[in-house]
């Protein structure tokens, strides 16, 4: 998934929205634009923050963006051989949306400030 160049896909991301809503797009085109962004060779944190983003602060899906986007924080976090305290993963999401944080380095750096390697 977002393990080593190898990245989530756009059926990926809507099977875990459905896990908490219907899976339809409000924003398809803001999601489009982060997967083809992650085609370049870039770290998972950088992948995993411009998901994170196209989610929350584009509104990709109707419903449930912010638990799809605290699901893909997770699933690359452990994907990537790395730990997130549940608490801090949610205050990751919190901020994202509480302060409308759109740069993706902001949110790379938040995400680099709360991992830990297994």
């Amino acid at each position: 998934m977002c393990m080593n160049n190898t990245i989530l896909t756009k059926k990926d991301i809507i099977a875990i929205n459905q896990k908490f809503a219907e899976g339809y797009f409000e924003n398809e085109s803001g999601l489009d634009y982060a997967l083809s962004l992650l085609k370049h060779n870039i770290s998972w944190t950088k992948k995993a923050a411009y998901l994170i983003r196209a989610i929350l602060i584009d509104n990709s899906f109707v419903n449930g963006n912010k638990r799809s986007a605290y699901s893909v924080l997770m699933a690359c976090v452990e994907l990537n051989s790395y730990s997130i305290e549940e608490k801090k993963a949610v205050n990751i999401i919190k901020e994202i949306v509480t302060k409308n944080r759109k740069s993706v380095a902001r949110i790379q750096r938040m995400i680099e400030d709360d991992i830990t390697k297994k």
